[in-house]
């Protein structure tokens, strides 16, 4: 029975995650942060066939002691601060954490056992003002926030550590990504959950900023198993995850309210640009997989319709439970 750690447990990736190495025979421990209120939602339905252990990404002693009790042949590190809009006011926490973090976790693995394999979470944020399109493994990074500076300096100390240490490093540069997991704060949840109330009598209006802007939107659960894929090659390199497809925020919103019959959304929704506007935008994502679908057999299963309609229909669901 393999062995894996999975930081960010209690996340959207890390519970996808969990799920699909646990389909494959691991044993699954998962890292968490103590804290006052405990949050595991998404891994509820999964808990006892998981072990949780303590530690944190600020604190050096407890990864290490992690890495011993759990004995992992592989840790995927999904931890981060990773909301991008909280990291333009918790800049220095945001490095601590999505930065730092990282070097933590590759010294404690280095010196605890330099066979495991790593998997760092990168992200297509790292890109924001695209110096070319579609976005690939070499394209040159210019991120445009601090949880993408964040992310590139997790990127590089991974790949450092990879050709200093010959550590087995992979950083999988994955584009968005959402579930009916998501985070609310996240605009793809906020808008499948704001339809959702709005169909149900619940909410009158949705406030949303730039509706023209564009992403390369996926499927979490399909992401996950490109992370796995990584890990399972002979050599470690680093994978862009995406579709090869963009569509703009005034698609998704589209296509969410089409998934409860209403086709005026536009007298719900509320453009405010102002409020939700960041210092410096990301406006165009799209990346080029080509070397995932190469090296890995790996190819996106799931349509940008199926992935709206899953959210919505799951928010649907969600909303009716909490009335009865």
């Amino acid at each position: 029975m393999k062995r894996a750690l999975i930081t960010g447990i209690t996340g959207q990736d890390g519970s996808y995650l969990a799920e699909l190495l646990l389909e494959k025979g691991y044993k699954v421990f998962g890292l968490t942060r103590r804290t006052s209120t405990v949050n595991n939602e998404r891994i509820k339905h999964i808990q006892e066939k998981i072990e949780l252990l303590q530690g944190d990404l600020l604190d050096q002693s407890s990864l290490a002691s992690a890495i011993n009790d759990a004995e992992p042949e592989e840790v995927y590190n999904l931890a981060a601060q990773s909301f991008v809009k909280t990291s333009w006011n918790q800049p220095v926490l945001t490095g601590e954490f999505t930065a730092i973090g990282v070097t933590r976790m590759l010294e404690a693995i280095r010196t605890v056992n330099s066979k495991i394999k790593f998997y760092q979470a990168s992200s297509s944020e790292m890109f924001g003002k695209v110096t070319e399109t579609p976005q690939k493994e070499t394209t040159r990074f210019y991120p445009r926030s601090p949880y993408g500076v964040a992310k590139v300096y997790g990127h590089y100390i991974t790949l450092n550590y990879r050709e200093s240490y010959d550590l087995f490093a992979c950083s999988g540069i994955l584009f968005n990504h959402e579930s009916p997991r998501r985070g609310l704060e996240f605009v793809t949840r906020k808008i499948s959950n704001a339809v959702a109330r709005i169909s149900l009598n619940k909410q009158e209006k949705l406030e949303l900023g730039n509706l023209d802007s564009e992403r390369d939107w996926g499927f979490a659960g399909d992401y996950v198993e490109g992370m796995w894929r990584m890990l399972q090659q002979d050599q470690p390199d680093d994978y862009v995850i995406a579709t090869g497809e963009k569509h703009s925020v005034r698609e998704f919103v589209d296509l969410a309210f089409s998934v409860v019959g209403i086709t005026d959304w536009e007298k719900y929704v509320v453009p405010n640009k102002n409020e939700f506007m960041r210092p410096a935008e990301v406006d165009y994502l799209i990346g080029d997989y080509s070397k995932a679908k190469d090296k890995l057999g790996w190819t996106p299963t799931t349509s940008f319709k199926d992935l709206v309609n899953m959210m919505v229909t799951a928010d649907l669901e969600m909303e009716k439970r909490s009335n009865a």
